[in-house]
């Protein structure tokens, strides 16, 4: 074999390890950002500020530490949970907002219904669903279940299809934030 044919072999040789070492990789989504639209509806609650209490998944989300893509891993940056990484997104849009307050009677907490990611070449979906509570002085003034769900055009090619799933994943927590926000009952339940 010439030296040129080996290098040539080598070269592809390492083109295909490297493509299965990066194949079954743990992808992060970002890092929770407040949204200024987010921002306007918390600050239209015309509430006082309010503390974000315990966040936790419920026993149907199985993947709460991480959901399985394309011989991927995406996570949460947020303590490896997406049910902290939902808490975290309402913790910044309330602070953004100069709503939040830990020491405050009124409290927010969670719980993490439902959280799925699917890339498939013919199209990306995605759904999330918690389950949230307001108390006030101890006392349950709020209790409902919210849902969001997206669709967006995937590709058979991973490099385009696992980044657009990942943003629109991500994208979801904000979506599900913001219908929070915009609930009559979460919002008279804060004025009250």
């Amino acid at each position: 074999m010439s030296g040129a044919l080996v290098s040539r072999a080598v070269a592809w040789a390492l083109v295909a390890v490297s493509s299965v070492l990066v194949g079954c990789a743990q992808i992060h989504i970002g890092p929770p950002v407040a949204g200024v639209d987010n921002i306007q509806k918390a600050r239209a609650l015309g509430a006082a500020p309010l503390a974000v209490g315990n966040f936790k998944a419920g026993p149907d989300v199985k993947d709460d530490a991480g959901i399985s893509m394309r011989s991927n891993t995406v996570s949460s940056p947020v303590q490896g949970s997406f049910a902290q990484y939902l808490k975290e997104n309402l913790t910044v849009d309330l602070k953004a907002a100069g709503l939040l307050d830990p020491a405050s009677k009124t409290v927010v907490s969670g719980e993490l219904v439902e959280s799925k990611l699917d890339s498939a070449s013919s199209g990306g979906s995605g759904s999330l669903g918690a389950r949230f509570v307001v108390t006030r002085n101890g006392a349950q003034v709020f209790e409902k279940s919210l849902r969001v769900q997206a669709t967006w055009p995937s590709s058979f090619v991973g490099a385009v299809a696992i980044p657009a799933a990942i943003n629109n994943y991500g994208g979801l927590y904000r979506e599900l934030i913001g219908k929070l926000l915009d609930d009559p009952d979460f919002r008279r339940a804060l004025k009250t």
